[in-house]
């Protein structure tokens, strides 16, 4: 695995800087996403394990597996590692490999920037987790509302972790935005106009302006939560004049946008997806578009649903009713499309296909049971039940890990030169079909029958039928876990042995397609000239099956090296400093705050004034070779 991960935007300086030095040090896009996928991957893994404690502990009435503090903290971790540190940063690492490539960009606008978002996600989410074995993890769920995250009701660490850990991790993810925005406005290769970038491109985008405008509302909430439990003032006492409605509106103003954070990059990969496995032009290109751009704008208008039942009149709830469920048209607009891509089409269904075919079900039947939850009156009587775990499940399970894995099997050969085996990864697709809906789809008859969620326990007084869909849910979870056993041994088996793959294994259509695998660190040897939709199936259909250069790159037509930028352990320490600071507020250590922001300013500094010389890299090949 480490001599793969060597060749994976291989740095021309890693052997000299050392090899452990060289990650931590670099600034290739690619070497970032790969670090992306890796860590996300593992707080994965921790998530799972978090998540069968809590069915085991559900399996049956009256269990005493865990007790009522730890399952407190299992659900909030759980919720809170899955959305924040799993599904997001695993988009964010197939962002980070990918796009540059599919716009035809050496790298990113701001490549260390690209990096100090790295470090702060992952660094953010070691602090958060280091809670359990440093007094308790949180325990006031993922929304962590007001007023049971106040020091009165909960005096521990654990929201304080919640609180620092997150305002880490979630400006990393600021920065990502920014820097994502930048690149595809400023960096595409000439004649890409916006309307022939690929469709995950465009739900990149998308994606990035809603980080930009949703996360600063949070950051907010973190911040005034950590002056009430750290400094002693009052946004959330209501005995000070405090107001707990603010952490909801504030937290919800960025948590529905956080909805389609989570899966219009799964809709972007399932566009790529589908379109290369059917061999047909994405049907509907335009509207796909439209429709994206229009989640994006509607994802702002609905947050109230969440708040249906705090008091707002018929008034306000009719009106987020109604904008919650005009969102669902342009999302149907999406899953036609898909539908009529296929249509007629030479489908290949490969394992990657089968996830991008397996979303779609499994996403309409969250659609279908959200659009039940917008309307008021009957989210008054789903409201805190186990329904509404099951449309969260099937909107991020059905939909963003379906995306997620769709993409994994597709662009694994790009990022890492071989190719998944595909029978395991079949045996994974159907396992997880399977265990995923018998886990949750019993969870909509635990809701009609009242069982609340968010409760370490129930009684066998509510009846036989609510004992018996526990546990078959609990099964369930245990096949879901299982078929990713299948998936973890075909990514070991993999990287130690397996198929190579070659520019493109799969007869791709963007432009990632049309450079080795893996992409050199340049990406590209010459800036390539794009001459229509589907760039590299234009230049396989209608050209020569190679790249054709923008432009000579130099007076005499011949390359003399490409200037990339070079490492730096900056971002690293910046990330670190104020890791360490966030340590001293959480225990009352201002000597260990002091030393932390010491480190994390010296750092900033020296990043912004010291040269960035950067390197000069000797193209090998040529673009698809």
């Amino acid at each position: 695995m480490a001599a793969i991960a060597e060749r994976v935007g291989a740095q021309p300086k890693a052997h000299a800087q050392g090899y452990l030095m060289s990650w931590l040090t670099t600034a290739d896009h690619k070497r970032i996403g790969i670090m992306y996928l890796l860590a996300s991957t593992l707080f994965f893994v921790v998530g799972g394990l978090e998540a069968l404690m809590i069915r085991i502990q559900l399996s049956h009435p009256g269990n005493t597996f865990v007790s009522p503090t730890l399952y407190d903290q299992l659900f909030t971790m759980h919720g809170t590692t899955m959305i924040f540190l799993a599904v997001m940063p695993l988009f964010i690492g197939f962002i980070n490999c990918i796009v540059p490539l599919q716009i035809g960009a050496r790298d990113v606008a701001f490549p260390r920037m690209n990096a100090l978002s790295l470090w702060l996600f992952v660094l953010g989410g070691i602090l958060l987790n280091s809670s359990w074995f440093l007094g308790g993890a949180p325990n006031a769920g993922w929304f962590n509302y007001a007023p049971i995250s106040l020091t009165p009701f909960n005096p521990g660490p654990g929201i304080d972790f919640y609180d620092i850990g997150l305002q880490l991790a979630g400006i990393g993810t600021l920065m990502t935005g920014i820097n994502f925005i930048a690149t595809i406005i400023n960096m595409r290769a000439p004649g890409m106009s916006l309307m022939r970038m690929p469709l995950f491109t465009w739900t990149t985008f998308v994606t990035s302006v809603l980080i930009l405008f949703a996360f600063p509302p949070f950051t907010v909430n973190l911040f005034l939560l950590m002056f009430d439990r750290l400094m002693g003032a009052n946004f959330f006492n209501i005995a000070k004049g405090g107001n707990v409605l603010l952490w909801q509106h504030l937290f919800w103003i960025f948590g529905h946008p956080e909805v389609y954070i989570l899966i219009l990059p799964a809709f972007g990969i399932i566009s790529e997806v589908i379109a290369t496995f059917s061999r047909k032009t994405l049907f509907g290109y335009d509207s796909m578009v439209l429709a994206t751009i229009a989640i994006g704008f509607l994802a702002f208008t609905v947050w109230v649903h969440h708040m249906f039942v705090d008091g707002f009149g018929p008034y306000v709830n009719s009106l987020f009713a109604i904008t919650t469920m005009a969102i669902a048209v342009p999302t149907g607009v999406k899953i036609f499309n898909w539908i009529f891509t296929m249509w007629g089409g030479k489908i290949k269904f490969t394992t990657a296909m089968l996830f991008a075919t397996g979303f779609i079900p499994l996403f309409v039947i969250g659609g279908i049971s959200g659009v039940m939850l917008a309307m008021a009156p009957a989210d008054f009587q789903y409201n805190d039940s186990y329904f509404v775990v099951a449309h969260l499940h099937y909107v991020l399970i059905g939909g963003s890990l379906m995306g997620v894995l769709a993409g994994a099997y597709y662009w694994f050969p790009k990022i890492t030169g071989r190719l998944l085996n595909e029978t395991l990864g079949k045996w994974h697709f159907w396992l997880l079909m399977i265990g995923f809906n018998v886990t949750f789809f019993p969870m909509h008859f635990l809701g009609l029958l009242g069982m609340p969620r968010r409760v370490a326990t129930y009684s066998a007084a509510l009846g036989p039928a609510v004992a018996f869909w526990n546990l078959v849910s609990t099964i369930g979870a245990f096949i879901l876990a299982i078929s990713f056993l299948f998936f973890f041994y075909n990514l070991f088996k993999t990287l130690r042995s397996g198929e190579r793959a070659g520019p493109d294994p799969w007869d791709g259509r963007a432009l990632e397609w049309a450079i080795s695998s893996p992409a050199p660190v340049y990406n590209f040897a010459q800036t390539p000239l794009i001459r229509g939709r589907d760039a590299w199936w234009v230049e396989k259909t209608e050209g020569d099956g190679r790249l054709r250069a923008a432009e000579a790159e130099s007076a005499d037509g011949q390359h003399h090296g490409i200037h990339m930028p070079s490492g730096s352990i900056y971002p690293f320490l910046i990330a670190l400093g104020l890791m360490i600071a966030g340590y001293g507020a959480i225990f009352g250590l201002l000597l260990l705050v002091a030393i932390g922001l010491v480190l994390a300013f010296f750092s900033i500094h020296r990043m912004i004034v010291a040269e960035d010389p950067g390197e000069i890299v000797e193209p090998v090949g040529g673009d698809g070779e």
